[in-house]
């Protein structure tokens, strides 16, 4: 019997069949579609998951990618268990040392609780049902709990069981379950008398738990707005609340190893200063894990509570699916450079630490999976993009090409247009299109020269607006669904393709400086901007340019050859291409609302509290610390403390 449902609106049409059924015969085995923009390359996939009897990893290079693939997945499978799996921090600020100024910055997080509850619901479906489908982002290859550990402290639970109320609640919190009576939230339990319920991370509804004497007398399902029964349990099973849990006897191992470790190390530190401040610090985190079982930074200990050894890799999602599992990996001309890359930032930021007697070696035992650590998780693979990689065409033994689109829409028409008087002849074109019912994308090559560009076209009566670099991901989204819905005609940004955009009104796609070799102009980074105009029967691209470069040459000899291929294939079967129709839906997801709204939860809890008194001293500390973060040059820290400041500021 199929584990998964596939609800298709549609049948696959264009290249899709053929490619279903090569990548159907490649499996288990590593494969790349490489698929033209609008190909429907995200369907060819989901028929293929339709066919398999195992657990789907999707590997996303970003969250805005993530969350879109999300939102399709969970339409084409409705019936089976879709989750959503990416960093859960709205701010992460990492531990660093920096010796040339001798600053030391602690690690400051601002923790999302809507994304920690889903990454908890990752895993323990991953666990529980053979049905899931997990859509990640990339930090997925970061360290995670033991998954023995997570299977092995979870408790399940049965009507008519012996168990007495207060041992249950013990072991609610020995899972990280925290007990409180007004706030809510996921994870937690409240405690009613002879009646537990239980916000469960993984489970939209609660679990209610009503005892007689110590026996439980029934298990239900209730809703969370209502309180009304939706199902009554014989049994059930309770997961931890969170990744990162141990047994009590790991523990007290863990600390005794810590102990050895620090008293291997220290003799091998030349400075006393060094020393002292190690031996401060490691006594105490010593002493908050012996108390209440954690201490900040704990999982710079992993290595000691895992049991692994040194250099061994660490746990990480991958590790808690089975064996046998179909992973894909979208856009993986973006995805696998970053995979590539993870380790080296993060060993390099340790190193200091390290040296400098704020942490023990250990810590860089905690780490992301290393590139061939990652490999071998490669055994079921599907690569897929319009423009793979070297990596993924020389791994794979099988390369399925998706050219026909299923709407019979051709590749744009590309023009060359000199740069001299580019900013006349553009503003005539963005003009024209607009006029035609149409909009128009302009990428640029550095955030100044957008902005600059932008302001410009405002001045000449366009509605035009700037997809910003800083904008979080539902204000970018926002952008994007004014720009359909027309309250902007023309949007200027920097590196429009990573955005993984589908724009059917988009008719115009100007390049501007195409003949500037560089990343954002090389031949993939081309091809990727000349799929942006690839929904419309009317689109067109201009490079503006006075030279064609051998990039350019590429991007157009590949993009001629695509074309006559699709032309062929029309004329041959008498389709009419047609532009893309697809309503304007809601501007931001639910998904993507409810992240939202956790993190303005969060915002507001924190300020609600604050008298006016308060409130100005915390604005007054918010700037004095903007200033030193950006004397140090950590601008990242402060944009986010700015944003602190502005949200602050409007109280």
């Amino acid at each position: 019997m199929a584990l998964f449902k596939l609800k298709s609106p549609f049948p696959p049409a264009g290249s899709q069949p053929e490619a279903i059924e090569r990548l159907l015969r490649s499996r288990p085995g590593v494969s790349t579609l490489m698929g033209v923009t609008g190909s429907g390359k995200t369907y060819t996939m989901a028929n293929v998951i339709a066919r398999q009897n195992k657990p789907v990893l999707v590997l996303a290079p970003n969250k805005t990618l993530a969350a879109q693939l999300y939102e399709e997945f969970s339409l084409f499978f409705p019936e089976n268990k879709v989750c959503y799996f990416v960093s859960y921090y709205d701010y992460y600020q990492p531990e660093s040392y920096l010796p040339a100024q001798d600053i030391y910055v602690a690690k400051e997080t601002k923790v999302n609780s809507e994304l920690e509850r889903l990454r908890v619901e990752a895993t323990a479906s991953l666990i529980n049902r053979p049905d899931t489908i997990v859509i990640a982002s990339v930090s997925c290859i970061y360290s995670l709990g033991n998954p023995d550990d997570y299977r092995e402290l979870a408790f399940s639970l049965k009507v008519g069981q012996k168990i007495a109320r207060a041992d249950l609640i013990h072991k609610l919190i020995f899972v990280q379950y925290e007990r409180n009576e007004f706030d809510r939230s996921s994870g937690t339990f409240q405690v009613l008398g002879n009646t537990i319920e239980v916000q469960l991370p993984y489970q939209k509804e609660k679990l209610r738990i009503e005892f007689v004497g110590d026996v439980i007398d029934s298990l239900s399902w209730v809703g969370k707005e209502n309180n009304n029964v939706i199902m009554e349990l014989d049994n059930t099973v309770v997961f931890p609340a969170k990744h990162f849990v141990t047994t009590e006897e790991k523990k007290r191992a863990a600390i005794t190893s810590i102990e050895a470790e620090l008293e291997t190390w220290l003799p091998q530190m030349q400075s006393p200063l060094y020393k002292e401040r190690l031996k401060q610090r490691v006594a105490h985190d010593l002493e908050m894990l012996a108390e209440v079982g954690y201490c900040p930074g704990i999982e710079n200990y992993s290595t000691h509570f895992d049991g692994r050894e040194r250099g061994q890799a660490p746990f990480c999602l991958l590790n808690f699916f089975p064996k046998d599992f179909l992973m894909i990996v979208d856009e993986s001309h973006i995805a696998i450079p970053q995979l590539r890359g993870m380790f080296a930032g993060d060993k390099s930021r340790k190193q200091s630490l390290v040296d400098f007697g704020f942490r023990l070696p250990s810590a860089f035992d905690n780490r992301p999976l290393k590139f061939d650590e990652i490999e071998q998780f490669f055994t079921d693979v599907v690569f897929v993009s319009a423009t793979p990689g070297e990596y993924e065409l020389g791994k794979s033994k099988m390369v399925a090409e998706q050219i026909i689109r299923p709407t019979g829409l051709v590749d744009p028409k590309l023009l060359l247009h000199p740069r001299e008087n580019q900013l006349t002849d553009l503003l005539e074109q963005v003009r024209a299109t607009t006029k035609a019912g149409f909009r128009t994308l302009v990428t640029v090559l550095t955030k100044k020269m957008a902005e600059e560009l932008a302001r410009h076209l405002e001045e000449q009566q366009i509605k035009v607006c700037y997809l910003h670099s800083d904008l979080k991901t539902p204000q970018r989204t926002e952008i994007l669904q004014k720009l359909r819905m027309g309250v902007f005609d023309c949007l200027v940004g920097v590196n429009l393709l990573r955005e993984g955009l589908d724009l059917p009104e988009v008719a115009l796609v100007a390049i501007m400086d195409a003949d500037v070799e560089s990343y954002l102009r090389d031949k993939r980074s081309l091809i990727q901007i000349i799929g942006r105009a690839a929904r419309n029967t009317a689109s067109r691209v201009i490079m503006y340019t006075d030279k064609i470069t051998r990039s350019m040459q590429a991007a157009i000899d590949e993009t001629e050859r695509r074309r006559s291929l699709q032309v062929a294939y029309n004329e041959k079967h008498g389709i009419t291409p047609v532009t893309v129709q697809r309503e304007v839906t809601k501007s931001i997801s639910k998904l993507q609302e409810a992240v939202a709204n956790a993190s303005a939860k969060k915002t507001k809890k924190k300020t609600a509290t604050l008298d006016p008194v308060q409130l100005a001293q915390r604005i007054e500390q918010l700037e004095t610390e903007m200033q030193q973060a950006a004397e140090a040059l950590n601008f990242e820290k402060a944009i986010a403390l700015r944003q602190q400041w502005k949200e602050l500021k409007q109280l």
